[in-house]
């Protein structure tokens, strides 16, 4: 996986919103398309979660 922590993050996310039906998997392209198709549920979750201190303006 060649994408930026963010991209990937993204890509998970989208991916975990089909895969739990709350978007069309025929939305997904790319990177996201091929999470979806290879990675369980729990994984991207897992890829997906931001913790609070990633968020900008998050104070540390």
């Amino acid at each position: 996986m060649d994408a930026e922590p963010q991209t990937r993050k993204d890509a998970a996310g989208a991916a975990l919103l089909a895969r739990r039906g709350i978007t069309d998997v025929r939305q997904l392209k790319g990177f996201a398309r091929v999470m979806y198709e290879n990675l369980t549920e729990r994984e991207l979750a897992e890829m997906a979660e931001t913790f609070a201190e990633e968020l900008p303006g998050a104070k540390g």
